[in-house]
């Protein structure tokens, strides 16, 4: 079965399409930000393999609220999970470089790099997955509406997106469905705002 027939007979399905994921063999990994609706994905995946690694690049610029969230879903889902943090503590980043740089600041790109892009390739260089699942939806930017529920990266790595058509609605809905917790105040650094893409889709 190709890509393009996974895609026109499960991507619509997204428990079928994450059973057919994990019968690809290999190691599946679950990335989240624990931003809202998170919990969706990861009760998902963990319901059929509950070891899955669930890998989170930890910024330290997180709210509380996130903090508390990420420890309640997975104390609550008795999730594997691994923190990857940036190399420099985020106390030891402002007091050399200040605050956050803003998008039209030169210094952005490199900020965006420390803290999320350095962590997440290390995060796939040392775990190796064969699978990634992911809670992208096409809703959140033009780039990932273009964008197919399952792909293939050019070393081979098989990403999974099974919310990509998801609504709001269509979260709520299994949230509520599962009794499962949901984070309402989460920010990202790096995006200054809500639609900005976040460099962590492995395009090439």
């Amino acid at each position: 079965m190709t890509i393009d027939d996974v895609n026109q007979q499960f991507g619509n399905d997204a428990e079928k399409l994450v059973e057919w994921a994990l019968e690809q063999g290999g190691l599946p990994i679950v990335t989240t930000n624990f931003r809202p609706f998170e919990a969706v994905i990861l009760h998902m995946v963990a319901t059929l393999k509950p070891d899955v690694p669930v890998v989170w690049m930890d910024s330290g610029y997180n709210t509380p609220a996130t903090y508390q969230f990420a420890d309640e879903v997975t104390q609550k889902l008795g999730l594997n999970r691994f923190i990857f943090v940036p190399k420099r503590t985020r106390a030891h980043r402002e007091a050399v470089e200040g605050d956050v740089p803003g998008l039209d600041d030169p210094r952005h790109d490199a900020f965006t790099a420390e803290v999320k892009l350095e962590p997440f390739e290390r995060a796939i260089r040392e775990m190796a997955p064969t699978v990634w699942f992911t809670a992208l939806r096409a809703s959140d930017t033009q780039h990932r509406a273009q964008m197919q529920p399952v792909s293939v990266n050019s070393d081979g790595l098989i990403k999974v997106a099974p919310l990509l058509h998801w609504s709001s609605k269509d979260l709520y809905e299994y949230l509520v469905k599962h009794d499962l917790p949901n984070n309402f105040d989460y920010f990202d650094p790096t995006k200054g705002e809500e639609t900005r893409e976040c460099g962590l889709h492995l395009a090439h």
